[in-house]
Protein backbone atom coordinates (compact mmCIF):
# COMPACT_ATOMS: atom_id res chain seq x y z
CA UNK A 1 0.00 0.00 0.00
CA UNK A 2 1.34 3.91 -0.71
CA UNK A 3 1.83 5.61 2.22
CA UNK A 4 4.19 8.88 2.72
CA UNK A 5 4.96 7.19 6.27
CA UNK A 6 2.94 10.77 7.77
CA UNK A 7 5.11 13.22 5.77
CA UNK A 8 2.02 14.26 3.60
CA UNK A 9 1.78 17.34 5.26
CA UNK A 10 5.18 18.69 5.15
CA UNK A 11 5.07 17.63 1.05
CA UNK A 12 1.64 19.74 1.18
CA UNK A 13 3.62 22.88 2.75
CA UNK A 14 7.13 22.47 0.48
CA UNK A 15 4.46 22.30 -2.06
CA UNK A 16 2.60 25.85 -1.00
CA UNK A 17 6.24 27.48 -1.09
CA UNK A 18 7.29 26.22 -4.22
CA UNK A 19 4.22 27.88 -5.76
CA UNK A 20 4.95 30.80 -3.55
CA UNK A 21 9.01 31.03 -5.02
CA UNK A 22 7.66 30.47 -8.29
CA UNK A 23 5.10 32.82 -8.63
CA UNK A 24 7.21 35.78 -6.75
CA UNK A 25 9.98 34.87 -9.10
CA UNK A 26 7.69 35.46 -12.00
CA UNK A 27 6.89 38.94 -10.84
CA UNK A 28 10.68 39.54 -10.67
CA UNK A 29 11.36 37.96 -14.05
CA UNK A 30 8.61 40.24 -15.75
CA UNK A 31 9.42 43.09 -14.20
CA UNK A 32 13.49 42.70 -14.77
CA UNK A 33 12.52 41.47 -18.52
CA UNK A 34 10.16 44.35 -19.87
CA UNK A 35 12.94 46.84 -18.27
CA UNK A 36 15.96 44.88 -20.19
CA UNK A 37 13.63 44.80 -23.31
CA UNK A 38 12.99 48.04 -23.38
CA UNK A 39 16.60 48.78 -22.53
CA UNK A 40 17.68 46.78 -25.80
CA UNK A 41 15.28 48.78 -27.73
CA UNK A 42 16.55 52.07 -26.48
CA UNK A 43 18.24 54.60 -28.43
CA UNK A 44 20.78 54.92 -25.77
CA UNK A 45 23.89 53.13 -26.60
CA UNK A 46 24.58 52.69 -22.81
CA UNK A 47 20.91 51.06 -22.02
CA UNK A 48 21.35 49.01 -24.98
CA UNK A 49 25.24 47.27 -23.80
CA UNK A 50 24.40 47.35 -20.49
CA UNK A 51 21.05 44.46 -20.99
CA UNK A 52 23.09 42.92 -23.60
CA UNK A 53 25.98 41.74 -21.11
CA UNK A 54 22.98 40.91 -18.66
CA UNK A 55 21.42 38.65 -21.17
CA UNK A 56 24.55 37.61 -22.55
CA UNK A 57 26.29 36.51 -19.18
CA UNK A 58 23.22 35.19 -17.49
CA UNK A 59 22.16 32.90 -20.12
CA UNK A 60 25.74 31.67 -20.99
CA UNK A 61 25.85 30.10 -17.13
CA UNK A 62 24.66 27.20 -16.03
CA UNK A 63 21.48 27.89 -13.22
CA UNK A 64 22.76 25.74 -10.50
CA UNK A 65 26.22 27.79 -10.84
CA UNK A 66 24.15 31.14 -10.46
CA UNK A 67 22.43 30.42 -7.86
CA UNK A 68 25.29 29.24 -5.65
CA UNK A 69 27.47 32.67 -6.68
CA UNK A 70 24.35 34.43 -5.91
CA UNK A 71 23.59 33.18 -3.08
CA UNK A 72 26.97 32.63 -1.29
CA UNK A 73 28.57 35.79 -2.96
CA UNK A 74 25.85 37.66 -1.96
CA UNK A 75 26.64 36.84 1.55
CA UNK A 76 30.19 37.73 1.30
CA UNK A 77 28.91 41.32 -0.21
CA UNK A 78 26.66 41.86 2.04
CA UNK A 79 28.43 40.95 4.98
CA UNK A 80 31.60 43.26 4.18
CA UNK A 81 28.97 46.17 3.24
CA UNK A 82 27.44 45.63 6.30
CA UNK A 83 30.78 47.22 8.92
CA UNK A 84 30.62 50.23 6.14
CA UNK A 85 26.81 50.89 7.46
CA UNK A 86 27.51 51.00 10.94
CA UNK A 87 26.54 47.35 11.40
CA UNK A 88 29.41 44.62 12.98
CA UNK A 89 26.73 41.90 13.46
CA UNK A 90 26.55 38.72 11.09
CA UNK A 91 24.28 38.94 8.17
CA UNK A 92 22.37 35.55 6.89
CA UNK A 93 20.53 36.07 4.04
CA UNK A 94 16.82 34.54 4.19
CA UNK A 95 16.94 31.70 1.81
CA UNK A 96 12.95 32.91 0.61
CA UNK A 97 14.73 36.13 -0.81
CA UNK A 98 17.78 34.60 -1.85
CA UNK A 99 15.95 31.82 -3.89
CA UNK A 100 13.23 34.58 -5.58
CA UNK A 101 15.74 36.84 -6.35
CA UNK A 102 18.53 34.38 -8.13
CA UNK A 103 15.73 32.48 -9.99
CA UNK A 104 14.05 35.67 -11.05
CA UNK A 105 17.20 37.36 -11.90
CA UNK A 106 17.88 34.32 -14.09
CA UNK A 107 14.61 34.23 -15.80
CA UNK A 108 14.52 37.73 -16.53
CA UNK A 109 17.29 37.91 -18.99
CA UNK A 110 14.93 35.18 -21.23
CA UNK A 111 12.18 37.52 -20.57
CA UNK A 112 13.99 40.28 -22.00
CA UNK A 113 14.53 38.31 -25.00
CA UNK A 114 10.76 37.40 -25.37
CA UNK A 115 9.31 41.05 -24.59
CA UNK A 116 12.33 42.27 -27.03
CA UNK A 117 10.81 39.59 -29.64
CA UNK A 118 7.17 40.68 -28.90
CA UNK A 119 7.26 44.36 -29.10
CA UNK A 120 9.37 44.20 -32.42
CA UNK A 121 6.68 42.24 -33.94
CA UNK A 122 3.82 44.78 -32.87
CA UNK A 123 3.12 46.53 -36.30
CA UNK A 124 5.05 50.04 -36.33
CA UNK A 125 2.55 51.36 -38.58
CA UNK A 126 0.20 51.55 -35.43
CA UNK A 127 2.51 53.01 -33.49
CA UNK A 128 3.11 55.99 -35.81
CA UNK A 129 -0.96 56.07 -36.10
CA UNK A 130 -1.25 56.32 -32.28
CA UNK A 131 1.93 59.22 -31.99
CA UNK A 132 0.54 60.87 -35.14
CA UNK A 133 -3.23 61.21 -32.61
CA UNK A 134 -1.53 62.98 -30.24
CA UNK A 135 -0.69 60.07 -27.74
CA UNK A 136 2.23 60.42 -25.47
CA UNK A 137 5.01 57.62 -25.37
CA UNK A 138 3.63 55.62 -22.39
CA UNK A 139 -0.11 55.99 -23.76
CA UNK A 140 1.04 54.60 -26.86
CA UNK A 141 3.09 51.63 -25.31
CA UNK A 142 -0.23 51.63 -22.81
CA UNK A 143 -2.83 51.11 -25.12
CA UNK A 144 -1.49 49.66 -28.38
CA UNK A 145 1.91 48.21 -27.92
CA UNK A 146 1.41 45.76 -24.95
CA UNK A 147 -1.91 44.72 -25.55
CA UNK A 148 -0.33 42.96 -29.05
CA UNK A 149 2.61 42.54 -27.20
CA UNK A 150 1.23 40.19 -24.73
CA UNK A 151 -0.30 38.03 -27.61
CA UNK A 152 3.03 37.76 -29.56
CA UNK A 153 5.19 36.70 -26.44
CA UNK A 154 2.70 34.42 -24.56
CA UNK A 155 3.96 31.21 -26.38
CA UNK A 156 7.63 32.15 -25.20
CA UNK A 157 6.19 33.42 -21.57
CA UNK A 158 4.55 30.12 -21.35
CA UNK A 159 7.51 28.09 -22.09
CA UNK A 160 9.89 30.28 -19.47
CA UNK A 161 7.58 30.39 -16.84
CA UNK A 162 7.34 25.98 -17.04
CA UNK A 163 10.86 25.63 -16.71
CA UNK A 164 10.90 28.64 -14.43
CA UNK A 165 8.86 26.08 -12.00
CA UNK A 166 11.06 23.12 -12.32
CA UNK A 167 14.02 25.42 -11.87
CA UNK A 168 12.67 25.98 -8.35
CA UNK A 169 13.94 22.70 -7.26
CA UNK A 170 17.24 24.31 -6.90
CA UNK A 171 16.35 26.53 -4.31
CA UNK A 172 16.40 23.09 -1.97
CA UNK A 173 20.38 23.29 -1.88
CA UNK A 174 20.87 26.85 -0.12
CA UNK A 175 18.63 25.55 2.97
CA UNK A 176 14.84 26.93 1.64
CA UNK A 177 12.44 24.02 2.96
CA UNK A 178 10.82 23.67 -0.70
CA UNK A 179 9.28 20.06 -1.29
CA UNK A 180 11.88 18.95 -3.22
CA UNK A 181 13.94 19.28 0.43
CA UNK A 182 11.30 17.90 2.40
CA UNK A 183 10.92 14.88 -0.32
CA UNK A 184 14.31 14.47 0.65
CA UNK A 185 14.52 14.60 4.23
CA UNK A 186 11.81 12.21 4.41
CA UNK A 187 13.46 9.87 2.11
CA UNK A 188 16.24 10.48 4.22
CA UNK A 189 14.34 9.39 7.70
CA UNK A 190 12.63 6.07 5.98
CA UNK A 191 14.97 5.07 3.43
CA UNK A 192 12.07 5.38 1.03
CA UNK A 193 13.89 7.72 -1.69
CA UNK A 194 11.39 6.62 -4.64
CA UNK A 195 8.05 7.42 -3.02
CA UNK A 196 8.87 10.66 -1.98
CA UNK A 197 10.60 11.98 -5.04
CA UNK A 198 7.55 10.22 -6.93
CA UNK A 199 5.63 12.47 -5.29
CA UNK A 200 7.54 15.84 -5.93
CA UNK A 201 7.19 14.69 -9.62
CA UNK A 202 3.58 13.96 -10.02
CA UNK A 203 2.78 17.50 -8.28
CA UNK A 204 5.49 18.99 -10.60
CA UNK A 205 3.81 17.63 -13.15
CA UNK A 206 0.58 18.94 -12.13
CA UNK A 207 1.60 21.70 -11.67
CA UNK A 208 2.92 22.32 -15.21
CA UNK A 209 -0.20 20.87 -16.69
CA UNK A 210 -2.63 23.26 -14.58
CA UNK A 211 -0.33 25.86 -16.34
CA UNK A 212 -0.36 24.81 -19.22
CA UNK A 213 -4.11 24.91 -19.51
CA UNK A 214 -4.30 28.76 -18.40
CA UNK A 215 -1.63 29.81 -20.38
CA UNK A 216 -3.85 27.76 -24.21
CA UNK A 217 -6.84 29.85 -22.14
CA UNK A 218 -4.83 33.33 -22.31
CA UNK A 219 -3.71 32.46 -26.01
CA UNK A 220 -7.08 32.06 -27.35
CA UNK A 221 -8.31 35.09 -25.26
CA UNK A 222 -5.63 37.03 -26.75
CA UNK A 223 -6.21 35.57 -30.40
CA UNK A 224 -9.59 36.50 -30.50
CA UNK A 225 -10.07 38.91 -33.59
CA UNK A 226 -6.93 38.02 -34.97
CA UNK A 227 -6.80 36.32 -38.39
CA UNK A 228 -4.71 33.16 -38.39
CA UNK A 229 -1.86 32.86 -41.22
Amino acid sequence: MFSLHGYGPAIFDGTILTLEVSLVSLIVAMLLGISGALAKLSGKKSLRLIAQLYTTIIRGIPDLVLMLLIFFGGQVLINRVGPFLGYDGYIDINPFIAGVSTIGFIFGAYMTETFRGAILAVNKGQLEAGTAYGMSKVMVFRRVTLPQMVRHALPGFGNNWLVLIKTTALVSIIGLDDMVRKAGMAAGATRKPFTFYLVVAINFLLITTISVYILRQLERRYSVGVKEM
